[in-house]
């Protein structure tokens, strides 16, 4: 029984030992550097409600995705009919977002459907006629293909609006998907909203295209737009003014090269003017198709353009090898700097609309803390009170679990980096009286057994005996609520799970283990007879 104390009282005291290193960097900033070098240094980590901050509500605009898809798809088809000598005239697009196909001939149009059943198992076709020897196809993505694409999308988008908050530096940021086509987004701490909604909804689409200098680009300004060309804008700023124009410009729409050849794109300052612009390097493919355009094209003006804006649009001089490219555009640090960031984590595969947004300004977030703190304190202090008036010594026994079970709470969130909210303060005060409950049921047992007559020794033993089963029941079956409150709540309700689910083990533990710990060191080491409760 001495080893058995000694072996249960040891593990304990290891265990709160590690929940103060844990805790330390959030009791205080005044660390040794030997501390920081070689023990944990994260801080309990406030939420939106207690820390102030940003909160979005983002919808995908998943039919874009799909239209950019049909786009893309049809792209190839032409292409792959026109290498096969099938003649064919491509319709304006309807309001439904499909593709009406014209042939000339049954022949023609029974190629068409040959290669689209071969190669291209994605489309279907809406609805096919013959009128005048002509035939029409109109075409569409299959539903199956479409469900796909749009569960995709929102996938994409949220892993691209996660690599991009990270290296905005954001830390503890919660996004997280709500129903078919929105995302969450909530950034504490962050105090230029402007910017993060910037670099959050940015679609950061690049791509690389010809200037269309065969063409005149005041008739394509009246609206004769040559058929393969379009009109874009290239943005300018003056040097001396600082104000940013936009002029017309007449591109080809093909694109020879995207974002998805970017292995990383960095910040660099110009050696003439100083000024910062952005330098990106291709992946091993990227840099060969790269190689290919600038060679094909010497002399040429090759647009790098992003959300449709061009940045700039030099004269390929000579073949460019090496892989390496760079956009300027007049921009101050921070916006290379966001471009650099949205570029290194992908475009979004479909814009994003912002539904909701809501600022929680620091100063609410800190009279949050103190009220809930004080919420804390006090309904600590009534309860170490209530249990030593009623219970008298086994009362105090239960008053030293309970502040371990904080302990050893605020330990285990600090060591699983766990963000404490409004909601999880108030999971916090109801863990206090859980943990208060489980020695009432085992005090009123040991009770019950020393009016049968029975020594302090067996009535304790008997006492925790039958209180386990019902102290284990009533606690499981909370932590299955918690732990479902947890997988499927978010923001408020997942905050009061985390610390509620955290509770509820320390609590067993403290009530179960530590008090009979003490119980035990008391009967077999100070040989006490008798007990006040």
């Amino acid at each position: 029984m001495f080893n058995s104390i000694r072996i249960r009282a040891s593990v304990t005291i290891l265990l709160c030992l590690a929940a103060l290193v844990y805790l330390a960097p959030t009791l205080t900033s005044d660390l040794p550097e030997t501390w920081k070098k070689y023990l944990p240094t994260d801080r309990i980590h406030l939420g939106l409600d207690l820390q102030g901050g940003m909160h979005l509500v983002l919808e995908v605009q998943t039919d874009k995705a799909v239209e950019s898809t049909l786009e893309r798809t049809v792209g190839e088809l032409k292409e792959n009919l026109m290498d096969k000598r099938v003649r064919f005239k491509l319709r304006e697009r309807t309001k439904d977002r499909d593709m009406t196909f014209e042939f000339p001939d049954v022949p023609a149009r029974d190629a068409f459907e040959k290669l689209l059943k071969d190669e291209y198992p994605d489309l279907e076709i809406a609805t096919s006629e013959m009128a005048e020897g002509r035939g029409m196809v109109t075409l569409k993505i299959r539903d199956k293909r479409t469900a796909e694409i749009k569960k995709m999308a929102v996938e994409q988008s949220l892993e691209t609006i996660r690599n991009r908050v990270d290296q905005f530096g954001i830390s503890e940021p919660e996004i997280i998907p709500q129903g078919a086509d929105r995302i969450i987004v909530q950034l504490p701490g962050i105090k230029d909203t402007a910017r993060a909604k910037g670099l959050i909804g940015r679609t950061a689409l690049l791509e690389f295209k010809l200037v269309d200098d065969e063409h005149s680009l005041d008739e394509a300004l009246k609206g004769n737009i040559p058929e393969g060309s379009i009109v874009a804008y290239e943005s300018h700023m003056d040097r001396t003014s600082g104000r940013r124009s936009q002029n017309p410009i007449l591109l080809k729409n093909k694109s020879l090269l995207t974002g998805d050849a970017l292995e990383s794109a960095k910040v660099q300052i110009g050696d003439r003017f100083g000024e910062p612009h952005v330098s990106l390097k291709f992946n091993a493919q990227g840099g060969k198709d790269f190689d290919r355009i600038t060679g094909d094209n010497i002399k040429k003006r090759l647009a790098i353009v992003l959300d449709g804006m061009v940045h700039s649009a030099p004269v390929i001089q000579e073949r460019i090898s090496g892989g390496q490219a760079q956009i300027t555009g007049s921009f101050t640090m921070e916006e290379a700097t966001d471009l650099a960031i949205v570029l290194r984590a992908g475009a979004l595969p479909a814009p994003v609309n912002i539904l909701e947004e809501r600022t929680v300004g620091p100063s609410l977030g800190q009279d949050s803390i103190d009220k809930g703190t004080w919420a804390s304190i006090i309904a600590g202090i009534l309860i170490l009170i209530f249990m030593v008036v009623y219970y008298r010594l086994t009362g105090f026994v239960a008053d030293v679990a309970l502040a371990m079970n904080m302990l050893l709470l605020l330990g285990v969130m600090a060591a699983f980096r766990a963000t404490l909210t409004l909601p999880g303060i108030a999971g916090i005060v109801l863990t206090m009286g859980m943990a208060v409950d489980a020695n009432v049921l085992i005090n009123e047992r040991i009770r019950e057994e020393l009016r049968l007559g029975k020594t302090l020794r067996a009535a304790i033993e008997a006492g925790y005996t039958k209180a386990f089963l019902t102290i284990f029941d009533s606690n499981v079956t909370t932590l299955v609520a918690a732990l479902f409150l947890f997988g499927f709540g978010t923001g408020p309700v997942k905050g009061f799970a985390v610390t509620l689910t955290i509770g509820i083990v320390v609590s067993m533990f403290t009530a179960i283990v530590v008090t009979r710990i003490i119980f035990d060191h008391l009967i077999w080491n100070r040989k006490i007879q008798r007990i006040s409760i």
